[in-house]
């Protein structure tokens, strides 16, 4: 009986001593999302912290790698939107365990769109969008200046945008994890403004028939033209710069009508095309004295309505010389006209082509009558038509300071008569000149 109650004693010793040598098993473990990032591709570092375990298995669907029997196995990789969850299965000889951990990766975004202004650039412009964005699933766009001003659609319809200049539409999408932004710029040109000058020709500035001049089109961000005036000849109705030709008086108005695809405008001028009277008037014209023939100049040419200084005489200018000056010095003690091929006589050099001018410096010495009353009424060539200039010019008249205003008349080799009407003597030592006057015939 003793040993058989000694056998029991040892087997219940041996029972207790397995059961305190028995290890709990406790499944665990820490997952985490590299920067915080859920939009795949995602990164999961996974951190063991089970505990009583010997042996391990984790499995990872949609992940690379798919399982792993490591301890601490290596960052997996999950590339594709969806719900995912991450398993560990931890054991020993006695003793099992399971976590689990379950988590969802966004779908990755790639946030682009294009746009497309319509027509052409030109303000005001419709611009059509065409979203190319891939992962998103909400959408905010923005349009800097435009109608409308935002929109959440995936598509939005045709945005307005009314002035010139760089309009900015933003898009900002979220995958519902993160969001992602883009934008482009619209750079819009002025909108239409018809505009245009008139350049009479050379001969016309005077405004009377016949009566041409160029049409200078100064119209912004136009593409078509159409000119149009009632009573003229236009060279060209759709150029964009073109010529006008009026053949009689009277008032008339200029048109040009521009377009650009988008919109249309008309401007118009109203101009006055004045009688012919046949009477070119130009005023202010300063003839320097002999020492100022490099600097104000002595020679002036009708056909160019411009004083020529000598050094600028050439081949080309010479023969348009009409009107030499002379005086002595800024005393105008001897001050006289004379003609072009003459010039070598009063110490001036040779004018090339040079041409023949008759002049009356006195008109005292003659028996024409014309004084300064008669050449500031005078609005045609009327006056001048009557008067025998060439008949009565004289070589050896001259004249001085002491009579304020006075006159001189001329008549060209083909026969332009007119008259120069003296209004001050002006001294002022080396460039000393007198100030003028000049009417005469345009033909």
């Amino acid at each position: 009986m003793k040993k058989i109650l000694l056998i029991m004693a040892i087997l219940t010793g041996m029972t207790s001593c397995y059961k305190e040598a028995t290890l709990l098993v406790k499944s665990e473990f820490t997952a985490t999302v590299e920067n915080d990032n859920y939009t795949a591709p995602v990164n999961v570092v996974l951190a063991n912290n089970s505990t009583g375990a010997d042996f391990y298995k984790w499995t990872f669907d949609g992940g690379v790698p798919s399982e792993s029997s490591e301890k601490q196995p290596p960052t997996v990789v999950y590339s594709e939107a969806g719900t995912y969850t991450i398993v560990l299965e931890a054991w020993n000889s006695t003793e099992r365990d399971i976590k689990e951990f379950t988590f969802s990766v966004d779908s990755a975004v790639n946030v682009s769109f294009a746009v497309e202004v319509l027509i052409n650039n030109f303000a005001p412009a419709d611009v059509k969008i065409t979203n190319t964005t891939v992962g998103a699933s909400t959408f905010l766009w923005t349009f800097e200046n435009g109608s409308p001003a935002v929109s959440t659609e995936r598509n939005p319809a045709n945005v307005h945008f009314e002035n010139q200049g760089e309009h900015v539409i933003s898009l900002t999408v979220s995958n519902g994890g993160e969001s992602f932004s883009t934008s482009r710029t619209v750079n819009l040109d002025a909108p239409i403004n018809v505009d245009f000058d008139i350049e009479p020709s050379f001969d016309d500035f005077d405004y009377e028939a016949p009566f041409t001049a160029n049409l200078i089109n100064k119209t912004t961000s136009g593409l078509e033209y159409t000119w149009a005036c009632a009573g003229a000849a236009i060279a060209d109705a759709n150029a964009e710069n073109t010529d006008i030709d009026i053949q009689n008086a009277g008032t008339y108005l200029i048109e040009l009508t521009a377009s650009n695809g988008k919109e249309t405008k008309t401007a118009n001028r109203e101009i006055e095309v004045k009688p012919n009277t046949n009477l070119y008037t130009v005023k202010d014209v300063k003839f320097g004295i002999k020492s100022a023939e490099q600097t104000l100049g002595c020679f002036y040419s009708l056909a160019l309505r411009q004083i020529i200084s000598s050094d600028k005489v050439n081949e080309a200018n010479g023969s348009t010389i009409s009107l030499v000056f002379f005086g002595l010095d800024a005393g105008f003690n001897h001050c006289y006209f004379t003609s072009p091929d003459n010039v070598m006589t009063s110490g001036f050099a040779e004018i090339p082509n040079a041409v023949k001018t008759f002049f009356i410096n006195k008109i005292d010495d003659t028996s024409l009558t014309f004084t300064t009353a008669d050449f500031d009424a005078m609005t045609d060539d009327s006056l001048l038509e009557m008067l025998d200039i060439s008949g009565n010019s004289t070589t050896n008249s001259w004249f001085t300071n002491v009579e304020i205003p006075r006159i001189v008349l001329f008549e060209t080799a083909v026969g332009i008569k007119g008259a120069v009407k003296i209004k001050g003597f002006i001294s002022e030592g080396g460039n000393s000149h007198i100030l003028t006057d000049i009417k005469f015939q345009k033909q």
